[in-house]
């Protein structure tokens, strides 16, 4: 076979062997095969709405930018590995692509036209300058089964995107956020609305956070595995309207995310959160086990709720029933203002003011 060619699947023995299902497919929908060495993004361009870019076990090197409604474009377990070009290869990369920017995988759509229903599935993506999945206007985008190593800023990343749904993924080692959710970091405006977005049964480890929400509202964070952050989870919010808020944070394990990380131009000192909730409303943190998250920074503790660095404050949120031990300075942390805010039949030995336990 020829370099670059695409193989052009046919039947579903493919998916048997790789272990990921043989569900019948939509008539017409294709499978298209890319073997290391061969082009992933000529791939991508020549598949249609429907189609599965599937990735052959092995490294690839390049970056992808994704902009067809429908797409799967997914690997053979986490052998299927996707890391930067090298070399003159660099040379090639075209101003505003995925890879200009830094980042390994792309599902780009605009503010007029979402790129809707957008499947990334078991795969790697490891070592890129800033993201290793970066979507911005994805509407029902699906991540699931990726491993997210090493890459400088967000291991999984979406803004402008509703829906979602982040599940079995693994994201370690990245500079920022393992999992990164937010409206927009370029503007300032109110939180959007996710329509239910889905984040569980995900391990996310040795990241600064292991999972940012910024400036979102109506989504889920359940089951999912923290430890060794800076950070476990982190619920962002400020004063622009509508407010953050409406997460539902449960049965999670939170657990020793002792990592200490420097004052950055946004935030101080970070080492020993469990969960942060700042600047953010009506959250539900219930059933979650949050063991021996340790630190000297404002932020450290099991459960804190912080005033927003910008002034707001977080209201009506509810914490119940969840275990909390050996947290540091406290299991239970509340040093926001905020009215309404609710401590009741957690399993807890500290707390700060007293008397939360």
């Amino acid at each position: 076979m020829k370099k670059c060619q695409i193989a052009y699947l046919v039947c579903t023995a493919v998916l048997l062997g790789t272990g990921l299902g043989a569900a019948p497919s939509a008539a017409g929908h294709r499978i298209q095969l890319v073997k290391p060495g061969e082009s992933i993004q000529k791939a991508v361009d020549a598949a249609r709405p429907g189609d599965t870019v599937l990735l052959a076990h092995g490294t690839h090197h390049g970056s992808v930018d994704v902009t067809t409604p429908g797409l799967t474009l997914r690997g053979m377990g986490r052998g299927t590995v996707l890391e930067p070009e090298t070399g003159t290869a660099l040379s090639t990369r075209s101003a505003g692509s995925c890879a200009a920017a830094g980042n390994g995988i792309c599902v780009t759509g605009t503010k007029k036209h979402d790129v809707d229903g957008v499947t990334i599935a078991s795969l790697t993506v490891a070592g890129f300058e800033k993201n290793g999945v970066y979507a911005t206007d994805a509407d029902g985008l699906t991540v699931q089964r990726v491993t997210a190593v090493n890459n400088g800023v967000w291991g999984i990343a979406t803004e402008h995107s509703a829906h979602g749904v982040f599940r079995d993924n693994t994201a370690r080692k990245n500079g920022d956020a393992g999992l990164f959710l937010a409206n927009t970091v370029k503007e300032e405006q109110g939180a959007t609305d996710t329509g239910g977005t889905l984040v569980e049964h995900n391990q996310l480890t040795g990241n600064r956070i292991g999972v940012t929400i910024r400036r979102l509202r109506n989504l889920t964070v359940a089951d999912n595995h923290l430890a060794g952050n800076c950070v476990g989870l982190f619920v962002v919010g400020d004063e622009n309207k509508p407010k953050a808020g409406r997460v539902t944070v449960r049965d999670n394990r939170i657990v020793r995310n002792n990592k200490s990380c420097p004052k950055t131009a946004r935030l101080d000192a970070l080492q020993g959160s469990g969960i942060v909730l700042t600047g953010t409303d009506d959250n539900l943190l219930v059933h979650n086990v949050i063991e021996d998250n340790v630190g000297t920074s404002p932020l450290s503790g099991g459960i804190v709720l912080f005033k927003s660095f910008v002034g707001a404050t977080s209201e009506r949120n509810r914490i119940s029933d969840n275990l909390l031990r050996g947290n540091s300075p406290a299991d239970l942390v509340n040093t926001d203002p905020g009215t309404g805010n609710t401590f009741q039949e957690n399993s807890c030995g500290t707390s700060r003011p007293a008397g939360l336990c």
